[in-house]
């Protein structure tokens, strides 16, 4: 296997196994979902503010609005998610959560970034059968994390759109470095009226849980330096079948043939959604 695809993968090997150290966390303890977060992005800060340091990184940004809104939309996004966590499933959370790559190219067009291809709106309503058949939800009595992991997705897709606009201008580790700097602040002031002071047992699943995501962001950055738009959506699914294995396997999560069927059609909208922007950016280029 090419290290370029490796890389991307053992990175959604972490993202999904830093959602199995914060369920644990939230099974077997009052920890809220906003304290998860917490140790995700003060690690992320210290790691990232130490590597700018080294190698004399400029820590002033170009466009500091296109740095602001990438952070407070990526924070979101983990606010959401970890929520998701929380209160849903772990196949669930990750699932909903990797459906950005269609949301990006459906709201793309509205940041001129790039055309909406027709076939698209295809792969949106697959991915709705995808997510119906995951959440397969109850009118009268819906699952509110289903409902916020689907809004990380969403907001995911909002924030990959303003990273891609801001790396014109900044480099990546400046992004990541605000990201989790703004993330820090904010999460303190969220986390403070909800603070549990974790118990020792506690501590270092929260910690693993924030090494976990960190160590997937870097490989990600890593590994994706030498993967194609096409394979990159390929390798990013992974994660949802990592995390329905993990859920499985840590909290006898039922597999059952609806929901695989889901994340199948999830997974094939991603795939076919990459394959249609490789297309439509080869005819732009022509």
């Amino acid at each position: 296997m090419k290290r370029g695809i490796f890389l991307p993968i053992l990175a959604e090997f972490f993202f999904a196994l830093a959602t199995v150290f914060a369920k644990f966390v939230t099974n077997s303890s009052d920890i809220p979902a906003i304290e998860i977060t917490f140790f995700r992005v003060s690690i992320g800060t210290v790691v990232a503010a130490i590597y700018m340091l080294q190698t004399g990184t400029s820590f002033r940004p170009q466009k500091v609005k296109l740095v602001i809104s990438r952070a407070l939309f990526s924070f979101s996004a983990l606010i959401g998610f970890f929520y998701a966590v929380e209160h849903s499933s772990v196949t669930n959370a990750n699932m909903l959560n990797m459906t950005y790559p269609v949301f990006i190219f459906l709201v793309a067009p509205l940041f001129k970034l790039e055309l909406l291809h027709k076939s698209a709106f295809l792969f949106l309503i697959l991915t709705m059968a995808g997510i119906y058949l995951v959440v397969f939800p109850d009118f009268s009595n819906i699952n509110k994390g289903d409902l916020i992991g689907l809004l990380s997705g969403i907001l995911a897709a909002f924030a990959i759109i303003s990273l891609s606009m801001a790396r014109e201008f900044d480099s990546t580790v400046l992004i990541v470095f605000y990201l989790m700097f703004i993330g820090t602040i904010l999460n303190a002031f969220m986390m403070a009226p909800v603070f549990v002071m974790p118990e020792a047992e506690n501590l270092p699943l929260l910690v693993a849980s924030g090494v976990a995501g960190l160590t997937g962001q870097i490989l990600l950055t890593m590994g994706y330096k030498n993967v194609s738009a096409k394979a990159g959506s390929m390798v990013s699914s992974s994660r949802i079948i990592f995390a329905a294995l993990m859920g499985s396997l840590f909290f006898s999560e039922a597999l059952s043939a609806r929901v695989m069927l889901g994340g199948l059609l999830i997974i094939g909208s991603i795939i076919g959604v990459s394959a249609l922007q490789k297309k439509t950016n080869s005819e732009d280029a022509q």
